[in-house]
Order: structure tokens, then C-alpha cells, then sequence
């Protein structure tokens, strides 16, 4: 059992990708001394249409956030719930690229050190075997809830350490000890006035139904969304 706080943290994402895709749920759970204390849970408007891919996967429909906070609004709140403790997550890398990118853009710094449980699951489970969270919770015969909400993966991923530190951690006691986790970002700035201009009249000319919001965009996201636009219907003749 490791000694002190953590917190077991997992987010539910619009995308795969933290330079384009955003935060659409944040759920944690802070740990002290092996006793869950105190659980965090916000729902995120990500400030553009969820996929129905995304919506399959999760349940989080765009009714659902819909006059729910931002991440300008949520994250101060998240960032006061954990502190600086270590982060704790299946994968944890993933939670901390999209949270270390959205506390930089908003002027936070945010380095942590953390407890990946899939890399402890890649020693302990045999290679052919599945390792992802609900497969490593079966594996270890640790009882879960619903899956792919964050509250419910976060604690999840709590339990899944707990089980396999009782059972490896004497021996092993390396394996269970948080780790710089490395994520390098610099902070966006929004997108001007004249690249906001030049997509609403891309998207006008080409009468495109965008599904995202060209107030909330970056320089770097409205730069990308322009050229996506162009090489797909092409330049304005």
C-alpha cells in the first residue's frame, strides 16, 4: 500500500489525440492511506458535436453537457481537488497529455508524478492476455461498475493497484512507486480575428455544418480546421 495521498484520476475524451480531441469528463478519486476519501466528477462541454462513436462508447451524449462548464471553468476546480499529489491511472500518460495540455493553455503548471497500472499489468499479466481496464480487473478478480465513465474507471484503476500491490508488492515494491510522468507542451494562444474571419466564409462559400465552436478555437486547431476544409472542397474560386 503506498503511504500518503494519490489520486486515481480518468477522463472520457471526444478523441484519441490531446492537440485535437477534448476533455469530456473528468473523474477522480483521492486516496489516502489505501482509503478512498473524497471522489471528484465533472461533466465537460467540449464546445463542439460528439461523435456517435464517442457517444456509443461513453453515453455522453451532447444533450448531456450541454450548459455544462468548459475546461477553463472545470479544471481549477480538478487542480484544487489533487493538489500535487501523484496521479494514479490505466495509461496514465493519456489522462495526463489532456490535462497538462488544457493547465498549461489556461497558465497552470502542471508536473506530476504518477502510477501507470497498465505498465504494472504488462508485468504481471502474461503477455498474450488482454490488459486493458475492465480485462486486468477480470484478471485480478477485481469488481467493477459500469465501464468508460470516469468516476467508475478512476476508482477502477484504484482497485486494480490495490489487488495487485497485496499480491506483488512485498516483492516488487519498485513497481508500485509513482514515476515522473513526461509530457511536453506549449501553450496555445487563440486564433485571430482573420483566421476566424477566413473559416466563416470558407465554411458559408462551401455551406459546410460545422460542429465546432470558432470562438473557442486555437490558432493552431483553426489553422488545421482550414486546411482539413480546403484539401475537402477545395479553395475559394
Amino acid at each position: 500500500m503506498i503511504e500518503g495521498r494519490l489520486v486515481a484520476v480518468d477522463l472520457e475524451t471526444t478523441g484519441l489525440n490531446p492537440k485535437t480531441e477534448r476533455i469530456l469528463e473528468i473523474g477522480a478519486v483521492l486516496v489516502e492511506n489505501g482509503k478512498v476519501k473524497d471522489r471528484f466528477s465533472a461533466l465537460i462541454d467540449p464546445k463542439r458535436q460528439i461523435s456517435q462513436r464517442i457517444v456509443e462508447l461513453t453515453g455522453i451524449t451532447d444533450e448531456m453537457v450541454a450548459g455544462k462548464p468548459d475546461i477553463q471553468e472545470a479544471l481549477p476546480e480538478f487542480l484544487k481537488f489533487c493538489k500535487d499529489y501523484p496521479l494514479l491511472g490505466h495509461h496514465i500518460i493519456f489522462d495526463y497529455s489532456f490535462l497538462k495540455r488544457a493547465a498549461v493553455n489556461q497558465g497552470y503548471s502542471f508536473e506530476r508524478t504518477g502510477i501507470d497500472t497498465l505498465a504494472v499489468c504488462r508485468k504481471f499479466i502474461p503477455e498474450n492476455e488482454k490488459k486493458n481496464l475492465q480485462a486486468a480487473c477480470k484478471w485480478f478478480q477485481v469488481q467493477t461498475e459500469k465501464s468508460h465513465r470516469a468516476l467508475e474507471d478512476a476508482l477502477a484503476a484504484y482497485r486494480l493497484y490495490e489487488a495487485m500491490e497485496q499480491k506483488y508488492g512485498g516483492k516488487y515494491p519498485e513497481v508500485f512507486s509513482p514515476k515522473e510522468l513526461k509530457y511536453k507542451v506549449k501553450r496555445e494562444h487563440p486564433a485571430s480575428k482573420r483566421q476566424k474571419e477566413v473559416l466563416q466564409y470558407l465554411i458559408k462559400y462551401h455551406k459546410i455544418n460545422l460542429s465546432v465552436q470558432l470562438d473557442d478555437l486555437s490558432k493552431n486547431e483553426a489553422s488545421r480546421l482550414t486546411d482539413q476544409i480546403i484539401s475537402q472542397y477545395g479553395r475559394i474560386q
